[in-house]
């Protein structure tokens, strides 16, 4: 309800006044400030939001969605505020929680590789922490409309502003990993992230005991059947808790990953088993003695063989199937498994590669619309550059040793024009995958990891270089004044004005503040 509907609803409550003498419009800005009762309703609200942006995107591709990944609420919190003061609105933003920021970051065991080595829990408490962060930037802002309200000689202009804020709360896409488990694990785990917030759960193809990073090697995927039993697993978590419009993406890790770890059993041809089966690489056996002990033959297209099998127990599928994988991999997701989005990870920014597999998913998948990952892991500048140097190659504009492929790092192509054109693909790069190869959500998974280690390392060079406070104003605290980042005032940031605010409800004129006349947040009023 907004501030006025809550205002006439407790003045209908307490037509005599409310218990104790409290102020009637203290509770109508408490209860306007609370704005989610549980984060369950948090799922619920923001399953609806994702939907219709889907929806929205069928209709228009210019109208993608996007997000970064955030290892902590202060920094989806800063996210959003950014964004609404940059644009007014934040609409189509939305919050990553990736698996390998909590394994790498938020991990009692220590900083650990993505492999799914971090509490099952941590997920959860992030997500949590991340929405507990969003409503504090409610109440900030609405508590400082209302104190506009207390001064202001238009209380009608205030109210309609209050009445029209828009929440700091985004759909969060949370990585659940492999699932943590078998299918009952994965269920439970959904649950508990659904409970916290969770609108959108991802879930990736691989075996949840050898779970690797998607940009890194030794990935082992899991026959599709075993897959959408975990998708269904998240479907029912969803269905049960009565998010009915939940969003489950199904990542597929199969083009960088050449392993399986058991054979599916096929019952009639063509089956799924059959279809995943038919990948592995195999050697023709014209003779049961040529197996030797513990050696596994399967009977394929009519012919008996001995699958390439790993000391490990591991078998390998044959090489260059990765894409033709990928593709059954989505089509059975989104088919069998009931998943609404897809994520293929990629180990290179490439839109016309990411396109071709799309357009072939779309023949039996009409609805197939993808979350990409923008990732870290590719060195953008040295794959744009090489992709530019190719296509120009190509076209006869340059010849090969006009650019030496072992160069295209070099800060001296930064303002060349094969630099400039690079630099422009990227920034188009989004607005093209959405446009060409069916890419709904773009996301950066690691830039709050990178960032955060950005700004330290320039902030120690200054300061205990040659620099000292000049590094921590000059790069930091000057471009926060400038550009009116909110938490220039730590205080006001993290919620000092909302405790005086509280101390006079209860209190009146007995109220200790901080905000007084010593408060040294006062240099930052009006400095912009």
């Amino acid at each position: 309800m907004t501030y006025s509907e809550t205002l006439a609803e407790l003045n209908s409550r307490y037509p005599n006044g409310a218990p104790a003498g409290i102020d009637i419009e203290a509770l109508a800005q408490l209860k306007t400030q609370n704005t989610f009762e549980t984060h369950l309703d948090i799922a619920k609200a923001m399953a609806t939001v994702m939907r219709k942006d889907m929806a929205r995107y069928d209709a228009d591709t210019s109208q993608f969605t996007q997000s970064l990944g955030c290892w902590s609420g202060f920094h989806a919190q800063q996210m959003m505020r950014a964004i609404k003061r940059q644009k007014g609105s934040l609409d189509r933003a939305y919050v990553y929680l990736s698996g390998w920021m909590v394994a790498g970051l938020r991990n009692r065991f220590g900083h650990l590789p993505d492999q799914s080595m971090h509490e099952k829990t941590s997920v959860v408490d992030l997500i949590q922490e991340i929405y507990v962060s969003l409503r504090q930037a409610d109440e900030v802002d609405l508590n400082d409309l209302f104190n506009e309200l207390k001064t202001t000689d238009d209380r009608d202009a205030v109210i309609a502003k209050i009445d029209g804020f828009e929440t700091y709360v985004r759909p969060i896409i949370a990585d659940i990993d492999a699932g943590f488990g078998n299918v009952h694990a994965t269920y439970l785990l959904a649950k508990e992230m659904i409970k916290a917030g969770a609108c959108c759960i991802q879930i990736e193809n691989q075996v949840s005991d050898a779970k690797q990073c998607g940009h890194q090697d030794g990935k082992v995927t899991v026959p599709r059947e075993d897959f959408n039993e975990k998708l269904r697993a998240v479907r029912m978590a969803f269905e049960e808790l009565g998010v009915h419009d939940g969003v489950i993406v199904a990542r597929t890790d199969s083009l960088g990953a050449g392993l399986t770890q058991k054979i599916p059993v096929s019952r009639e041809a063509g089956d799924e088993a059959a279809e995943y089966t038919k990948w592995l690489e195999t050697q023709p056996v014209s003779d049961l003695n040529q197996l030797a002990d513990g050696e596994v033959a399967i009977q394929l297209d009519g012919q008996l063989v001995k699958p390439t099998r790993l000391p490990n127990g591991l078998y390998k599928f044959r090489a260059d199937t990765g894409e033709d994988r990928v593709v059954e991999d989505c089509i059975s997701s989104l088919n069998d498994g009931g998943a609404d989005l897809l994520w293929i990870e990629t180990a290179t920014p490439n839109v016309a590669q990411i396109a071709n597999m799309v357009n072939r998913i779309k023949e039996k998948a009409p609805h197939a619309k993808l979350t990409y990952n923008n990732s870290p892991s590719f060195n953008w500048t040295l794959n744009l550059r090489k992709q530019v140097r190719e296509d120009w190659i190509a076209e006869g504009r340059i010849k090969a040793e006009d650019y030496d492929e072992a160069r295209l790092m070099s800060a001296a192509f930064d303002e060349d024009a094969l630099g400039i054109e690079a630099d422009r693909r990227l920034q188009a790069f989004q607005t093209d995958i959405a446009r060409e190869a069916g890419v709904f959500h773009n996301l950066i998974t690691l830039p709050t990891f990178h960032g955060t280690a950005k700004v330290m390392n320039d902030l120690s060079e200054g300061y205990f270089g040659e620099q000292k406070m000049l590094a921590y104003v000059k790069e930091i605290q000057r471009e926060e004044i400038r550009k009116s980042v909110s938490a220039v005032r730590h205080q006001h940031e993290v919620g000092s004005d909302l405790g005086d605010t509280f101390k006079e409800m209860t209190g009146g004129d007995r109220a200790l503040k901080a905000g007084g006349e010593h408060n040294t947040m006062n240099q930052f009023a009006d400095v912009a």
